[in-house]
């Protein structure tokens, strides 16, 4: 897909997603959902890459969704909720299937990360964030419900339920030392210095075997839900023995007792 309002590049088994409106703050757009929603969905079958970096371009990471746009197609009929459920539904798609992809997402912000912009920060695996860094829930500024874009899942998860409620409740900006002090953020950097931060982040991840990380990935957001701890142990002993009988697990385990770097299946 020739896409419009994101741009995807590959590097050295890395994707960079940028979000590429930055004369309206990266703010979603119906096109720049669908096209993320479209990068995604081939993103599940992409045994290639193995880390997606996602960044905004210019000053924003991303805006929330773009209430300019979504003002001018509102029908005259307020009553027609159809319409707004199948628009909400995309929206949660696009979360859903960010949460699916096989590979770590990194987000590298900078600037404002606000409502659905703060949504795909927090969809993302970690967040390596700049000091001009804002987020904010901002839907329960906006006449809605702070629930919104997987944010009431996402947000309690990572802070706490007391903390993730009083975010929620007030729609209160957060700065990046407050972001990287409650647990919000993996790290703070200059913002001059994220894309760096990522890509070093990227890269010691790669260090692991391509299996490794998949299944790492899946299994720590399967243990997230766990029902109990004997389930996540049953599912962690599974994984464990699979990953032992791949050329990459034999290759780890060689290249440590010969003192030198492994080279994985490039998959």
């Amino acid at each position: 897909m020739d896409y419009k309002t994101i741009k995807v590049e590959s590097r050295d088994q890395v994707i960079w997603l940028t979000l590429n409106r930055p004369e309206r703050l990266n703010a979603i757009s119906h096109e720049l959902l669908l096209e993320m929603i479209d990068f995604f969905q081939g993103l599940r079958n992409d045994n290639k890459t193995r880390i997606v970096l996602i960044r905004g371009q210019g000053r924003a990471f991303c805006a929330g969704t773009d209430i300019k746009e979504t003002r001018e197609g509102l029908p005259e009929d307020l009553g027609c909720l159809w319409r707004y459920f199948e628009g909400q539904q995309r929206l949660s798609d696009m979360i859903h299937l960010m949460r699916q992809a096989p590979q770590p997402l990194i987000a590298a912000v900078r600037g404002p990360a606000i409502g659905g912009g703060m949504a795909i920060a927090l969809a993302c695996d970690m967040r390596v964030v700049g000091e001009s860094t804002r987020f904010q829930v901002a839907f329960i500024r906006r006449g809605g419900s702070a629930c919104d874009c997987g944010v009431s899942y996402f947000l309690p998860r990572l802070i706490g339920l007391s903390r993730a409620a009083e975010l929620m409740y007030t729609g209160r900006f957060v700065d990046a030392a407050t972001a990287d002090k409650i647990g919000l953020v993996s790290r703070v950097v200059p913002d001059d210095q994220v894309e760096d931060a990522a890509m070093e982040l990227a890269r010691e991840v790669m260090q692991n075997t391509p299996i490794g990380v998949r299944l790492t990935k899946e299994v720590l957001n399967m243990s997230v839900d766990a029902p109990s701890l004997l389930a996540a142990l049953h599912l962690e002993n599974r994984t464990q023995v699979l990953t032992i009988f791949t050329e990459d697990q034999q290759e780890a385990v060689l290249a440590f007792l010969e003192k030198r770097e492994p080279v994985f299946y490039n998959r």
